[in-house]
């Protein structure tokens, strides 16, 4: 097992560049599958994801190159394809579940076993499983799988989702973009990855009309045809190094980033204290002195992203002041506090919200990740933190940023990877 161990007190100071994003790529890859032939993606991102939906791919009987000095990635789809995902794959990382609607649409049977992935809270598969039983699929349970089948082919149909589930808007869209007729998406998710889908989907041949909005209408074709696709800028990660900016009163320029895509988050930087500018490219944060502290509530976008609650909640147990931090998308990302809390934080929770009296300084300590925005949340408080902090099972943070040490050691911190003793 793989550990960070942090050294606190360094100042934040640079350039870094951010990849294609992590929530975009798997399901790009998953869309590779709904065309016969050799689909290239750009800006692919180095990270443990992406490797996981490799394997899957070539075990559905695709050959998949990725060379990842060039963060390109190639996707050779043949006519048959396999209709089975194993569990050993699905259980490490739940965007597995994209390959289900592609599947199910372009084979008419999938076999994907019931996904794992973060230690954040029940997600269930149900607006995926209603979706597509409106379009005529039929599904099972059974041994840990799920199994869908549509002998006759799916039929496009109107379709409602109580909530605006990425997941569930990726599986439905990638499912009807080869049914017969017309589906129609309500209450459809908007988040910029779902945009990145679409327009890749229609770079395919796909009809699809309302990108952007929260009602999505596709009209079915009989087959794509594979692209060369530039993935969309991860806005986490450029979420994520601009909060370390602010947090360790740096001065860090993103570029390949998207401003437009983090309005909110920004502004509470800039609530907090910090300057943010735009480049050409991307932007810059600096912040002079301790931040102030600063409330948060997650939504669907464009509303404040859930993935940058942890990384806001380590930026608020060092501000000048109180903050309240609501989660309303997932009921356990709030299980990294007990770890921050070791740290000297002063956080408390009652249900979805979180109450945080921001102190000084930190002290470092022992610490465990139990999702990759958690443990990166970890290393953001490290880094203000006095003496070392150890994060282990740092697993879950290679999940989503690559090059992790090498970038923060080259803004100055002070962050070293570590083999230490599995438990158990």
């Amino acid at each position: 097992m793989q550990a960070f161990v942090v050294t606190g007190g360094t100042r934040l100071e640079g350039r870094v560049t951010v990849p294609g994003a992590k929530n975009s790529v798997l399901k790009l890859m998953a869309a590779s599958l709904l065309a016969v032939g050799r689909t290239r993606l750009t800006h692919v991102p180095d990270i443990l994801d992406v490797s996981i939906m490799a394997e899957l791919l070539r075990r559905l009987g695709c050959i998949v190159e990725y060379d990842a000095v060039a963060s390109v990635l190639v996707v050779d789809v043949p006519e048959e394809l396999g209709h089975q995902a194993d569990y050993d794959l699905v259980r490490r990382m739940r965007a597995s579940i994209a390959v289900l609607g592609p599947l199910v649409s372009r084979v008419g049977l999938a076999d994907v076993a019931l996904p794992g992935g973060d230690a954040i809270g029940s997600r269930g598969l149900d607006m995926h499983v209603g979706g597509l039983t409106r379009m005529g699929a039929e599904f099972t349970s059974e041994h840990g799988f799920l199994t869908a089948s549509a002998p006759g082919g799916l039929t496009g149909a109107q379709i409602w989702l109580d909530f605006p589930s990425v997941g569930a808007t990726e599986n439905i869209l990638m499912a009807a973009v080869l049914a017969k007729g017309r589906t129609v998406i309500d209450n459809a998710a908007r988040e910029p990855e779902i945009v990145d889908l679409c327009e890749m989907l229609q770079q395919m041949g796909a009809g699809i009309e309302g990108v952007g909005s929260s009602t999505l209408a596709i009209e079915g074709v009989e087959q794509l045809a594979p692209v060369e696709h530039a993935t969309v800028p991860d806005r986490i990660v450029a979420g994520t190094w601009a909060t370390m900016a602010a947090i360790t009163g740096g001065d860090i320029t993103v570029d390949y980033a998207h401003t437009k895509h983090l309005e909110i988050a920004l502004d509470k930087l800039v609530t907090a204290g910090a300057m943010i500018e735009a480049t050409a490219t991307g932007f810059r944060t600096s912040m002079q002195g301790r931040p102030r502290a600063v409330d948060v509530v997650t939504l669907p976008y464009p509303g404040f992203p859930t993935d940058l609650q942890p990384q806001f909640i380590a930026l608020n147990s060092v501000a000048e002041g109180v903050s309240m931090v609501t989660e309303n998308l997932f009921e356990a990302r709030f299980r990294f506090v007990q770890e921050l809390t070791r740290l000297g934080a002063d956080v408390h929770t009652d249900g979805h919200h979180a109450f945080i009296k921001g102190r000084r300084r930190l002290s470092g300590a022992p610490v465990e990740a139990t999702d990759v925005r958690a443990g990166v949340g970890l290393v953001l408080a490290g880094l203000v933190a006095e003496g070392q902090t150890t994060v282990i099972d740092v697993h879950h943070i290679d999940r989503g940023y690559a090059d992790f040490t090498e970038l923060l050691t080259s803004l100055g911190g002070e962050i070293e990877r570590v083999d230490v003793p599995s438990r158990g």
